[in-house]
């Protein structure tokens, strides 16, 4: 096997060797990086939705108030939680793979009770009055999902319609029924905002990153390699070749050969001024015997 080939061999196994330990490095900390960007997506979705639920509270629910056919019907749109799950299904368009609920364990439109899992994280919040955000990992039907939740904590605007249902809006009332969604109490913690998203997501991400890495470092990896053996062969693989016709000349008879020509001072330059030395030496000694 020719030295430019086995040096080839000693850089593939050396690159390889790194190219396997990054992967093994970088595979979990991808993994963090794409798990910290969907939860901060999350927590923008997050935002966007207590932003439309405040708006509405604050501009909407006021001017619908006001109006004869809400005295008379019920009208969703003055419901600052109809609000903010409506604004994010439009957010589900671009981010389809998220999921929002405004989870209560009371509330008036039985579509928004907790299930038991969503109950465990309010729960959460009211027996911790300080935390702000939950992170946690849980298994959901279609797999491991990861949660960020908030929690909702009852208002002076939200008793007019979850105190009493005799204070209730009379259009609530004939649309919900006076069961359910009352005995508020302000700032109780009475739900939590949901956001869910399939663990494979940040996994699928993390994977295209890696494979990205991967790609682009083999690409220069090879374009490194093929650096090194250009550089090799014109400081070392041709010297040596010249060197090497050479000495083969001279083993054969061919004494009146012009001197191998010496650039620098490295390794390759001693060799072909000691070949140089030899051959003179060679030549003188056959000069001698020839008479």
């Amino acid at each position: 096997m020719k030295l430019l080939a086995k040096f080839n061999l000693l850089l593939i196994a050396v690159f390889g060797l790194g190219l396997f330990l990054i992967a093994y490095e970088a595979q979990s900390f991808l993994q963090e990086q794409a798990q910290a960007e969907v939860l901060r997506e999350a927590g923008l979705m997050a935002a966007s939705a207590l932003a439309t639920r405040n708006y509405t509270d604050h501009y909407i629910t006021p001017v619908i108030e006001k109006t004869t056919e809400h005295a008379n019907t019920f009208l969703p749109q003055a419901i600052p939680f109809f609000a903010s799950t409506t604004t994010f299904e439009q957010l589900r368009q671009t981010y389809p793979d998220y999921t929002y609920k405004e989870a209560a364990l009371n509330p008036t439109n039985l579509r928004d009770r907790a299930t038991d899992w969503e109950a465990d994280i309010i729960n959460y919040f009211r027996n911790s009055p300080n935390a702000t955000e939950l992170v946690k990992m849980r298994d959901s039907a279609t797999g491991p999902s990861l949660t960020l939740a908030h929690p909702i904590r009852v208002e002076s605007g939200c008793l007019e319609c979850h105190s009493q249902p005799s204070m209730a809006p009379k259009a609530l009332i004939k649309h919900y029924g006076s069961d359910n969604g009352f005995g508020w109490n302000l700032n109780e913690v009475v739900g939590a905002q949901i956001i869910s998203v399939p663990t494979s997501v940040p996994i699928k991400m993390a994977r295209e990153g890696l494979e990205r890495l991967l790609i682009n470092l083999s690409l220069i990896f090879l374009a490194a390699i093929l650096l090194i053996d250009v550089g090799l062969y014109f400081i070392v693989i041709r010297p040596l070749r010249k060197i090497s016709e050479s000495a083969d000349r001279v083993s054969k008879g061919e004494m009146e050969l012009e001197q191998v020509p010496v650039r620098g001072h490295d390794e390759v330059a001693q060799v072909t001024r000691s070949f140089n030395r030899m051959h003179t030496s060679l030549k003188k000694a056959m000069e001698l015997l020839n008479g």
